[in-house]
């Protein structure tokens, strides 16, 4: 990556918040973060560890929790530093190449993650009978490497595309963390083609996602409707609710960020939140609160726990 950059830190703006609020923001954010990461600990642990568990369905779950665990951890502790204090708002240039490639890597992972688990969701809903020669652990690898590596390629471009550019005057970022259309407006050098060619690469593969997400549950929907009793349909309308609620937590703010015209820095580091933070807390709540195999298994867990401790 070729850099004439002389900015060699840059300044990190944090959330838009009156002073008074540094110690209420700084203890919610801390305690969501804490609950993030030993709640998705807790939904891997217990896929590992609960043979009834280990099925393609729960097999991506596990990816995404991993994900989520590090996607959260990649963003909030910087910002957690920028309300303690001003220092904490200072980030190395190499920093923030790091950050930026951890964040594009985790968020785009998490994106093609979700379109491979709605496409398990219509095979397990559509195939029932086919369902485990289609969905083999060797396609499940296979799918789960093949979101991983998408997610570096896709991130090492963008990295590349924003970096690449100089930086030789100001060095204040409008946000709590290092993102391309923040840091793109301190270039010192036109950035116009830069900025479209990372609108059209992010609008391809956000809108490739949802539009592929949304025709596996057009098909999905068409086959519950097929399914003779209440039963049946409820189990299956249930499975595939989950999923819907926390796609549309991602996808709706990335898409109100990245792909509207014009930005707002204020609103845009408001609404940021909803899926750095909040949507990585939100998975296992979802996934734990309303899936019934899920609950079984974090009791199966507590029993034997709680057998260990009474030896």
């Amino acid at each position: 990556m070729t850099n004439a950059s002389l900015v060699t830190t840059f300044i990190l703006s944090g959330l838009p918040h009156m002073p008074e609020l540094d110690t209420f923001l700084f203890g919610s954010f801390l305690v969501i973060y804490v609950l993030t990461v030993v709640g998705n600990l807790l939904i891997m642990l217990v896929i590992i560890m609960d043979p009834h568990l280990h099925t393609p369905m729960y097999y991506f779950l596990s990816n995404l929790s991993f994900i989520d665990m590090w996607y959260c951890t990649v963003t909030v502790p910087k910002m957690l530093m920028t309300l303690v204090s001003s220092e904490g708002s200072a980030i190395s240039f190499p920093s923030c190449v790091a950050q930026l490639y951890s964040f594009h890597f985790l968020g785009s992972t998490e994106c093609f993650l979700y379109t491979v688990m709605s496409y398990d969701r219509y095979l397990a809903i559509s195939y029932p009978l086919r369902y485990a020669s289609m969905m083999s652990g060797r396609t499940c690898a296979i799918l789960a490497t093949t979101t991983w590596l998408s997610g570096s390629l896709h991130s090492a471009f963008q990295t590349t595309l924003t970096f690449h550019l100089p930086f030789c005057g100001p060095n204040q970022i409008q946000h709590y963390i290092c993102d391309a259309p923040p840091i793109l407006k301190l270039a010192c050098a036109d950035t116009f083609t830069v900025e479209m060619v990372i609108f059209v690469n992010i609008g391809v593969v956000a809108s490739g996602c949802f539009l592929l997400i949304m025709l596996s549950y057009v098909s999905i929907v068409h086959s519950i409707l097929k399914i003779r009793t209440s039963e049946g349909r409820w189990r299956a309308f249930q499975t595939c609710s989950s999923h819907c609620t926390v796609v549309l937590c991602f996808f709706v703010p990335c898409v109100f960020i990245y792909l509207r015209p014009g930005s707002k820095e204020t609103m845009d580091r408001v609404v940021a939140v909803f899926y750095t933070v909040l949507t990585p807390l939100l998975n296992p709540l979802v996934y734990t609160l309303r899936n019934k195999e899920v609950k079984k298994a974090l009791l199966k867990l507590k029993d034997k726990v709680v057998h260990f401790q009474s030896k």
